[in-house]
């Protein structure tokens, strides 16, 4: 039964990392997230500023327009990550179903030497029953 409970606690570990993965990931979507909205304050602001809203007019600010592609490279990032998160939940859930499994049967085997300890139990009072017995019949 060594064996099985190193087992279960390598799946465990396995769940545990493949948790802490899609945790990473989510944290850095909301970071991304968070960073986005700040680059739209900054370019609203810019353009406030400078009165022009137009990124195509030859007088637009050059921080709006680094600020915007910052933007973008921010918001393609977090929609890779997405789709890296959707595969890390996926491995996440396949690695659940495995832990479940190997618990699944050790609890099997732990019932199953449980029943055949309460057999052998049984047997034993059974056999000292019948020894009194038999001594109370001699007597």
């Amino acid at each position: 039964m060594k064996s099985r409970e190193t087992l279960i606690r390598l799946k465990k570990f396995q769940v545990d990392e493949k948790r802490r993965r899609v945790a990473q990931i989510e944290g850095m979507i909301a970071d991304f997230q968070r960073m986005s909205v700040d680059l739209e304050r900054e370019i609203h602001s810019e353009q406030e500023r400078a009165g022009i809203n137009d990124p195509t007019h030859f007088a637009y600010p050059t921080y709006a327009k680094a600020a915007i592609q910052r933007r973008e490279n921010l918001t393609r990032s977090a929609d890779e990550l997405r789709i890296q998160l959707e595969d890390a939940k996926g491995l996440l859930g396949e690695a659940f179903d495995e832990l479940k499994k190997v618990e699944l049967l050790d609890e099997r085997d732990q019932a199953r030497e449980r029943a055949e300890e309460s057999a052998r139990e049984q047997a034993d009072l059974d056999s000292i029953g019948l020894m009194r017995a038999r001594i109370g019949a001699i007597a």
